[in-house]
């Protein structure tokens, strides 16, 4: 039987590898096969673009820049690690997926891609390929800005690159994660991240027996 994939999306400081983490092991519980991972650097290549992509000057690469190298990651991740798990029956849980690159590079940049560019680089590097469910999680700019802060003094590597943008960028971004979903129902859900840990793991085991029947 073919695996489930499902993605995390969210602005900063959302608690998404929290949630991702919780979930999975609710999900072995229960006796599914899980595999966890993230992008960028769910694969050792993707590692090395991660590295480029979310450390350093803010100001590095623009948006067009971002958005190839976030795509080129995207097509290895898929193919050597999502895909060929998901054809052994495992549910592969990923920590961002396409919608943080149109969230990102298309709402949170002035100077954004056009999305009929977005568009035409996933269809190359992804195809007709959708997740069977996207989890956004949704809280103020602000709060989750001092969380993502706040967890990167623990950090031996600083992953802040974006965390040093404006905060309109990221008030930009949390409405294009919101318009996306608004968009596409059948596939995406907004929880409020700006809850207490195992309140928000609740309502994601609501959400995925709901959905999946578990």
């Amino acid at each position: 039987m073919r695996g489930r994939f499902i993605t995390f999306e969210g602005g900063e400081g959302t608690g998404k590898s929290t949630q991702l983490r919780l979930l999975a092991g609710y999900l072995g519980n229960r006796g599914l096969k899980t595999v966890a991972t993230k992008e960028p650097g769910g694969t050792p290549a993707g590692q090395e673009l991660r590295r480029l992509l979310v450390t350093g000057d803010k100001d590095k690469f623009d948006a067009a820049a971002e958005a190839l190298l976030y795509f080129a990651d995207r097509h290895i991740h898929l193919t050597q690690k999502v895909w060929p798990a998901m054809e052994q029956g495992a549910w592969v849980l990923s920590d961002r997926f396409a919608d943080s690159t149109v969230a990102y590079q298309y709402y949170g940049y002035d100077k954004r891609v056009a999305k009929e560019d977005l568009d035409c680089l996933y269809k190359i590097a992804v195809g007709d390929f959708k997740p069977d469910l996207t989890i956004i999680l949704d809280i103020d700019p602000q709060i989750g800005l001092a969380r993502s802060f706040k967890k990167a003094d623990a950090m031996a590597v600083k992953e802040l690159r974006f965390e040093g943008r404006e905060l309109a960028f990221h008030q930009r971004m949390r409405n294009g994660f919101l318009e996306i979903a608004a968009a596409e129902p059948e596939r995406c859900a907004v929880l409020n991240a700006d809850q207490s840990i195992e309140s928000l793991h609740g309502d994601i085991v609501k959400l995925i027996t709901e959905r999946f029947g578990l």
